[in-house]
């Protein structure tokens, strides 16, 4: 089988763009899909049928000017009525089937690439991924729109421009006449169609070369760009530590770095630009002149009538426009290209991680399900991305209704904390987790979406689930209970609540959905000791026969747990035995 077609990814970019979005016009959606496709073509005949009738409207118009015909003016004028409200008619139903294709075609790209994004932790893995998918928000967000919206323009705009083009070779050959040399016995017939094609295709090839600057700059300055808006956004999604810091003057000067390159890139387009726009205003600017000092002499000399030579003019601008257009289109032929492949180098990355979850068992961590009540650790190593073992051979059961204290090495402990969770692939060796629930992961920062505070507490589930007693307990268990009258305020939590309050949010959402599966990574060091102390006493009173595990630093919670697993970097994995009287009186 041939490498195009077994492996997409093997292809240029561009050719992976069209793989991802082929199935678009394939789905099950296709017949409304090719419908809505069909529409904007007859619209565009419509618009083509137009132009031709405007064209032979000239002919009469200037014809009825020469003769000095006023009856045929006025009729003129009518036709021009009807001409006009056709074309405002069709331009508008022509827009209106086109932009409702451009949003249906985006946002089922969108989806596509939101699926993967958000599917097996994706859009955390990529962080860690070699590939160029830089901003993978923006290149969502900002180039598939780019990239639809002008693939559909310019295929509208290649339409039109070929069936102008067959049409109007016709009308202008048949008007311009035969040509004789002079001094030979040469005649060209149709000698303004010849002429047409030198003059489109001698531009086009100078077009062509003055703009070749024109691609990589405008790739650059969309990357550039990207990166500028992820850096501002960046910023205000952390500006009160940056603000309790003082850190606005690095800030301010990382942002002026960053606007620095886009400047860069500006530039490198506007000299990519320079010669393409500085060629076709002139190009431009000679287009109407030329066809009518070219057959002037007809007109002079009695052959062609003022109409005829006028509507020679119009087709002769009509068919080298036609010809001209890969020049006139070559920023937005160049923008479309680079935005499709900032969408195909995401979704390639993105498939690329699919395989390595696909992937023998020995080059990554299993992830799978076991006993019930059991959690189980066969043979686990964990390695960073570029292959760095952090810790090998943990073999380790731990059992429904334990508590279990993690420490160690950071990059260890939390690094078991993401492999459990699915996060973090990179090793090998098997976790079996519990097949009677799933396992809740509390981190250090927990997530506390924008809305209703009783929205942050019911997360995951709706609103409404629990009961205003259930809230009231939980914030109560948790030590916030002066939050209890603001249930159904709306805010951004997470940027108006200290951390200690954030983690306390967090804990009373485990009192409220009892998991009998608790994973907590450092979830309660914002608070002082005693503040520690009560909450781990009131997690073994609220949840009596959950499993918890905790990544802590804090050699004060070793009460609280009945063993201890010490892991660090390159070492053996130890378990001791914890003090658990104080927790072991609080299950009784």
């Amino acid at each position: 089988m041939p490498m195009s077609q077994s492996n997409p990814r093997a292809l240029p970019l561009r050719w992976q763009f069209v793989h991802l979005v082929k199935p678009y016009w394939n789905s099950e959606r296709k017949w409304l899909v090719r419908g809505t496709v069909g529409l904007l073509l007859l619209l565009t005949l419509a618009q083509v049928g137009l132009a031709i009738w405007t064209s032979y409207w000239h002919r009469e118009l200037f014809d009825a000017l020469e003769a000095r015909s006023l009856d045929t003016l006025l009729l003129q004028i009518a036709t021009f009525a009807l001409i006009f409200a056709l074309t405002m008619l069709v331009t508008a139903l022509h827009l209106h089937v086109k932009r409702r294709l451009q949003l249906d075609w985006r946002q089922w790209l969108t989806l596509k690439l939101l699926d993967q994004w958000l599917t097996h932790a994706h859009h955390y893995k990529l962080q860690f991924t070699s590939g160029e998918h830089d901003n993978p928000d923006g290149r969502i967000a900002e180039d598939i729109r780019i990239a639809t919206e002008n693939a559909i323009t310019l295929a509208h705009s290649l339409v039109f421009s070929l069936l102008i083009l067959g049409t109007f070779v016709d009308i202008l050959f048949k008007l311009s006449g035969s040509l004789a040399l002079p001094g030979t016995d040469i005649v060209i017939p149709g000698f303004l169609v010849l002429l047409a094609f030198l003059y489109a295709s001698g531009g086009s090839l100078l077009g062509l070369l003055l703009g070749r600057p024109l691609t990589q700059s405008t790739n650059r300055l969309q990357t550039v760009e990207a990166n500028l808006r992820f850096g501002l956004a960046r910023a205000r999604e952390n500006s009160e530590s940056i603000a309790l810091m003082h850190g606005e003057g690095i800030e301010r000067a990382y942002a002026g770095r960053l606007f620095a390159d886009v400047g860069q890139g500006w530039n490198r387009q506007t000299v990519g630009y320079l010669g393409i726009v500085s060629f076709s205003a002139g190009y431009g600017a000679l287009l109407p002149v030329f066809p009518i000092l070219v057959a002037a002499p007809q007109y002079i000399a009695g052959t062609m009538s003022l109409g005829v030579l006028m509507q020679a003019a119009q087709a002769f601008q009509r068919l080298t426009s036609a010809l001209s257009w890969p020049i006139d289109n070559l920023g937005e032929l160049a923008k479309c290209k680079a935005s499709a492949d900032r969408v195909a180098s995401l979704y390639n990355d993105m498939l690329q991680l699919e395989e390595r979850e696909r992937l023998p068992v020995e080059h990554r961590i299993e992830l799978g399900h076991g006993r019930a009540n059991e959690l189980v650790f066969r043979d686990l190593c964990l390695a960073n991305p570029d292959g760095e073992i952090l810790v090998e051979r943990l073999d380790a059961t731990i059992h429904r209704g334990e508590r279990v204290l993690i420490a160690g090495d950071p990059a260890v402990t939390i690094g078991l904390f993401k492999a459990v969770a699915g996060l973090w692939p990179w090793g090998n060796g098997k976790i079996l987790l519990p097949d009677d629930a799933g396992v809740v992961f509390l981190s250090q920062h927990p997530f506390l979406p924008d809305g209703s505070l009783e929205a942050v507490l019911s997360y995951p589930r709706e609103p409404g689930h629990f009961s205003r007693a259930e809230l009231h307990h939980a914030l109560e268990c948790a030590g916030v209970t002066w939050l209890a009258p603001r249930l159904a305020e709306i805010d951004s939590w997470s940027r108006v609540l200290p951390l200690r309050a954030q983690q306390c949010l967090g804990i009373a959402r485990l009192i409220l959905h009892q998991p009998p599966w608790v994973f907590l990574e450092e979830a309660t060091d914002a608070f002082d000791p005693k503040g520690e102390d009560y909450m781990l006493e009131m997690l073994c009173r609220e949840l009596p026969d959950s499993t918890l595990l905790t990544i802590s630093f804090h050699p004060g919670l070793e009460p609280h747990h009945t063993r201890k697993l010490i892991l660090n970097r390159q070492a053996e994995p130890r378990f001791l035995s914890c003090a658990s009287e104080l927790c072991a009186l609080r299950k009784g």
